[in-house]
Formats: C-alpha cells, structure tokens, sequence
C-alpha cells in the first residue's frame, strides 16, 4: 500500500511538472511571437522613417535644380535684354548723328 501511494504522488508530481512545462512553452512561444511582431513593426517603420527622408532630399535637390535653372534663365534673359537695350541705343545714337 505504500508502495501505491509513493507511486501515485511521483506520477501526480511527474505530471504537474510536465503541464507546467507546456505551459511556460506556451508563454515562451507568445512572448517569442510578441518581439517578432514588435521587432518587424520596429524595421517597418525605421524603413518608412528612410523611405521618407530619401523622398524629403530627392524633393529638396530637385527644387534646388530648379531654382538654379530659374537663376540661369534669368540671367540669360537679362543679358539679351541688355544687349538689346545697347543695340537700341546704338541705333537711335546712328539715326540721331546720320552715321
């Protein structure tokens, strides 16, 4: 008879000890699941965060180009109308003396 009850408390032990076991797994598997989730989350956003600083410098270079075009057609621009501007005078100095 003693023999029956040391049995069936080793097994009733062995048995808590192995539930136990599943059940921290179970929590392991979870938390495991939880830092993948968080650590995927954590790289999409840091990939977003760069996705959107690359598209800021790409829009910031391109306005600069174009201001520099702008700069440059202005400056083409005034210096045709200056040179007009001394052709007119020329010309009205030519009429104005007969030469």
């Amino acid at each position: 008879m003693k023999k029956l009850i040391f049995s069936t408390a080793i097994l009733l032990a062995m048995s808590l000890s192995l539930n136990s076991c599943r059940d921290t797994k179970k929590a392991e598997e979870t938390q495991d699941a939880i830092e993948e989730t968080v650590n995927d989350a954590a790289e999409a956003v840091e990939e977003t965060a760069n996705d959107a600083a690359d598209a800021i410098e790409e829009a910031a270079n391109d306005a600069v180009d174009a201001a520099q075009e702008v700069v440059e057609e202005a400056a083409e621009a005034t210096g045709e109308a200056v040179d007009n501007a001394a052709e007119a005078a020329k010309d009205k100095i030519k009429e104005a003396t007969g030469h």
